[in-house]
C-alpha cells in the first residue's frame, strides 16, 4: 500500500470505526497510519485534505461550515507543512555543521595538543578552554636538550575555524625556526612575517613567547602586543605587570621586536594569560587586574595546577558558566 487512494480509504476506514466506537485500539491503528504517511511521503496538508474528502464520504450532508472550517485548516496546515520542512532541512544542515565542527575541534586538540613538561626546579600548571568548540587561543612549551624551556602563547583576534586554522599556521611556523627557538625577539620577527603574508587582513594575533634557562633561571622573551602578564616576587610579596611592547602580528612587514630578560629567584612566579582572562564580568563590568592577583594571593598556596585550575573554577561561575571568550592561564613557579 502506498498511493493516495489506497491510503485513503484505509484512512477512511478507520476512521469510520473510531467514530462508531472510539477506543484506544483503533487511536492506535490512526497512529501506525501516520508512520506509514510519513513512509510515503504524504504530507501534513494531504492528510487534512484526506481528512475532509472521507468526512464528505461518510456523511454527504456534513455542513458547509464544518467543510469551510476543514478548508481553512488545510491552508493553515500548507503554510505549516513547508515551514516545517524548511526547519528540518536547517536542522538536518546544522546538525551536519555541528559533526563536522566537532571533527575539526578534534583535529585541533590533536594537532595542537602539547605536553607539561617535568623540570624538577619549576612547577608548571595551565589551563585553557574554549569559549566554544574551536579555540582562538594556543600555548605550547618545549624543552630542549639545552636546557631551555620555550613558552608560546597566542591569542588570534577572531574566533571559530578561522581562528583555529590561524592557530595550527603558527605551530608549524614556529616548529620550522628550531635553531633561534632561544631568541625570541627573532623567532615573533618571523611569525610576523608569516602571519602577514598569510592570513586575512582583518585577523591579528597577539603572542607571547618566552625562552627560560633553568640553568641561570633567567626567562627571555618578547610580545607582539600581547595581553601583560604578571611577575610575582616571592621575597617583596608583590606582583608586577610583566610588560614587553611590540605590534600584534600581522599588521606591518619588517617589525623588529624588543627583547626583555628577568631573573627569576626561588618562590617567584611568572603567570601568563590571554584576554579571556582579563575580559571576565562580573556585576559591576570588567573585573580588575587587581582581581585577579587578589585570587592568585587566594589560591597561590596550592600547587600550581590546582591554583590555574581554582581560579578558572571561580571565574567562570563569576561569568554564570559561559565563557564570553577562549580563557588561557598559565603559571610556572620556581622551587629551587
Amino acid at each position: 500500500m502506498g498511493s493516495y487512494e489506497e491510503m485513503k480509504e484505509l484512512y477512511k476506514d478507520i476512521l469510520a470505526n473510531y467514530i462508531q466506537t472510539p477506543n484506544e485500539q483503533i487511536l492506535y491503528q490512526g497512529q501506525k497510519l501516520s508512520r506509514k504517511s510519513l513512509e510515503n511521503e504524504i504530507s501534513p496538508e494531504d492528510i487534512v485534505s484526506m481528512h475532509k474528502e472521507v468526512i464528505e464520504d461518510i456523511y454527504p450532508d456534513v455542513p458547509d461550515r464544518l467543510l469551510h472550517s476543514l478548508d481553512f485548516l488545510l491552508e493553515v496546515m500548507i503554510s505549516y507543512g513547508l515551514a516545517h520542512r524548511e526547519h528540518q532541512t536547517l536542522k538536518n544542515k546544522q546538525r551536519e555543521l555541528h559533526s563536522e565542527i566537532e571533527v575539526a575541534a578534534n583535529v585541533q586538540q590533536t594537532l595542537l595538543g602539547t605536553t607539561i613538561p617535568e623540570i624538577p626546579s619549576i612547577e608548571i600548571g595551565a589551563v585553557s578552554v574554549p569559549a566554544k568548540q574551536m579555540s582562538g587561543d594556543y600555548y605550547h612549551f618545549v624543552k630542549d636538550e639545552n636546557n631551555h624551556l620555550n613558552i608560546a602563547l597566542a591569542d588570534v583576534i577572531g574566533k571559530g575555524i578561522p581562528a583555529a586554522m590561524c592557530m595550527s599556521m603558527i605551530k608549524y611556523a614556529m616548529e620550522s625556526l628550531p635553531d633561534s627557538r632561544k631568541n625570541p625577539s627573532y623567532v615573533l620577527q618571523n611569525l610576523n612575517t608569516v602571519v602577514e603574508q598569510n592570513v586575512d587582513p582583518s585577523m591579528f594575533i597577539t603572542m607571547f613567547y618566552g625562552d627560560y634557562n633553568i640553568e641561570s633561571n633567567s626567562l627571555t622573551f618578547a610580545s607582539a602586543g600581547h595581553e601583560p602578564g604578571f611577575y610575582y616576587d616571592e621575597k617583596e610579596d608583590t606582583f608586577h605587570d610583566l610588560e614587553a611592547k611590540g605590534l600584534v602580528l600581522g599588521v606591518e612587514r619588517n617589525i623588529t621586536y624588543q627583547q626583555y630578560i628577568r631573573e627569576v629567584n626561588v618562590g617567584d612566579m611568572i603567570i601568563l594569560l590571554t584576554d579571556g582572562v582579563t575580559e571576565c564580568r562580573n556585576e559591576e563590568g570588567f573585573i580588575e587586574r587587581e582581581d585577579i592577583i587578589e585570587l592568585i594571593r587566594k589560591y597561590m598556596h596550592l600547587p600550581t595546577q590546582e591554583l590555574v585550575d581554582s581560579i578558572y573554577r571561580e571565574l567562570e561561575r563569576l561569568q554564570n558558566f559561559q565563557l564570553r571568550d577562549d580563557f588561557t592561564l598559565i603559571v610556572l613557579k620556581r622551587l629551587v
